[in-house]
């Protein structure tokens, strides 16, 4: 029976933890969905080359989507989903390949003796980046002249994917970035690749100034200025040394799904050393308030002490909520680690 240090051999952890968090961003799986079927790809494809190539030896180099129906009995798909687990067997195995197939992740066949599986065509961004050699990532300030295009196309795919259209204008992004940007930049780092400079990696402090903040307690739909055609933003930005300023405003925070599980520690602990030099400029600053548009990066906030807030808290768009000294004191390292190793 194929076990999980075939798996490891064939395809290891470190390659399948950025196609999990991409299946989790771009088809909004759970981790345990995507680690399943994750999974479920590898030995299938396995499955697949070495009754092509029976001398084939490990590790796969790629995976691929057009492979066909193999045979896959709901015992073989328990030993992969749950060899690691204390609970689980064939019947639970059985639900779990039916919910991925109710997600469009694969079809299942039954021809009254055995299961087939057949891994359905994924998002394209997913299929691209299977195979992607290791790039390393530098930290680094938002460049207005050269940042702002490449950074509003990433950004606009996470309103997208909220909206499941394509109508955010990168365009419109890229001019408030800019205009941002030009009035204080302190708050605007990137996270781009090393070979080629292009940002992979965004957030964006705003400082806002104190007659916005009552927007802070309105519907977070109210505040989706980034993604709308509206001209009137209900933010205004403080100005330097304003001592009545208390909020920042995460305005943005993302980074490509490919590279997130890797740097996302590091990006946070950025934004910890940036917002201490904001302090400089805006001293009375102590509360921090992030917009969240993606479940995924509600778990990375909750699992740095933010809160929900208000009536909207159950909704797909919310405001969440942390004290800046907290957040400041946080042991970044420790608290991602707790969140999602538990």
């Amino acid at each position: 029976m194929f076990d999980l240090e075939q798996l490891e051999l064939w395809f290891s952890s470190e390659r399948r933890s950025p196609l999990i968090q991409q299946l989790m961003q771009t088809v909004g799986l759970t981790r345990i969905r995507a680690d399943y079927f994750v999974r479920l790809w590898v030995y299938l494809s396995i499955k697949h080359e070495t009754t092509k190539n029976p001398q084939l030896k490990p590790p796969l180099h790629t995976l691929k989507t057009n492979f066909g129906t193999i045979i896959c009995t709901h015992r073989e798909a328990a030993e992969l989903f749950y060899a690691d687990k204390d609970q689980g067997g064939d019947r639970a195995a059985g639900m779990m390949l039916d919910k991925l197939a109710a997600l469009g992740l694969l079809k299942k066949h039954f021809d009254g003796n055995t299961t087939c599986i057949e891994i359905l065509p994924l998002p394209q961004n997913i299929q691209t980046n299977i195979a992607a050699e290791k790039i390393a990532l530098i930290l680094d300030d938002f460049d207005p002249r050269c940042d702002a295009i490449p950074v509003a196309n990433l950004l606009a795919t996470n309103y997208n994917w909220m909206s499941n259209n394509n109508n955010a204008v990168p365009q419109r992004i890229a001019r408030l970035l800019r205009q941002w940007g030009r009035k204080y930049n302190v708050g605007m780092r990137v996270l781009r690749r090393e070979d080629n400079q292009n940002p992979v990696g965004f957030y964006l402090l705003y400082p806002t100034n104190s007659e916005s903040d009552i927007n802070f307690f309105k519907p977070a739909k109210n505040a989706l200025h980034l993604s709308t055609m509206s001209d009137i933003d209900p933010f205004e930005m403080a100005e330097i040394d304003d001592e009545d300023c208390v909020s920042i405003f995460i305005r943005s925070w993302m980074i490509d799904p490919k590279f997130l599980e890797e740097y996302r520690a590091d990006f946070v602990k950025d934004a910890q050393i940036t917002l201490k030099k904001m302090q400089k400029d805006f001293p009375n600053i102590c509360d921090l308030y992030t917009l969240i548009i993606h479940p995924f990066y509600a778990q990375i906030a909750a699992s740095l002490g933010f809160q929900h807030t208000h009536q909207d808290s159950l909704s797909k768009i919310h405001w969440m909520y942390q004290a800046l000294d907290r957040f400041i004191a946080l042991d970044i390292e420790q608290a991602i680690a707790t969140a999602y190793d538990s």
